[in-house]
């Protein structure tokens, strides 16, 4: 995982929908499966800013633009279904969404403005990866085991996580839609 350098003072973090049960236990069950060595560090969720540094006196002036981002929009429902991958440009596989995609677009372009503006490193594709950098035949597997994948939920809230010094990634905030 490519994850910004960070310095004493600062913490790292991230915003995602999470997946709820009984939908993450699946989801993190086909990234065991694949032997993925993030497994049982990156919880199932939906990406709205990949991983960021901030100094840590910035993050109460973070969570006041996070609250007015979800205050602002409204609740969706996400449906998933099926797997695609973005090989070859990255070692990924992935379950897609078929419906939530334009209400996460919009949440991403939201979460990633004022003091969490910054620039991507590929374009927004709001998607829940369940294999990462593992070799072609796992990324394979994982593509042909939940190829028939099918998940629907709402999505009331998204989560302001931070990165561990033990490298998992907890959530720390909830920001409730509408």
């Amino acid at each position: 995982m490519n994850l910004p350098e960070r310095e004493p003072g600062q913490v790292r973090i991230g915003i995602a929908i999470e997946i709820p049960e009984p939908y993450a236990a699946d989801l993190s069950a086909a990234r065991v499966a694949a032997e993925d060595p993030l497994a049982d560090s990156i919880p199932p969720h939906i990406t709205l800013l990949g991983p960021t540094v901030l100094d840590a006196k910035q993050l109460a002036d973070a969570r006041d633009h996070l609250a007015a981002v979800a205050a602002a929009a409204p609740p969706f429902t996400v449906r998933l279904r099926g797997t695609a991958t973005f090989r070859p440009v990255s070692p990924v596989v992935f379950v897609a969404l078929a419906q939530g995609i334009s209400e996460c677009e919009q949440l991403e372009a939201s979460v990633r403005s004022g003091i969490l503006g910054g620039e991507l490193r590929f374009n927004y594709h709001p998607h829940v990866t369940i294999a990462h950098e593992v070799p072609d035949a796992a990324l394979d597997k994982a593509f042909d085991a939940m190829s028939d994948y099918s998940a629907e939920f709402d999505v009331d809230r998204f989560y302001q996580y931070e990165h561990g010094d033990d490298g998992i990634w907890r959530p720390q905030s909830a920001f409730p839609l509408g």
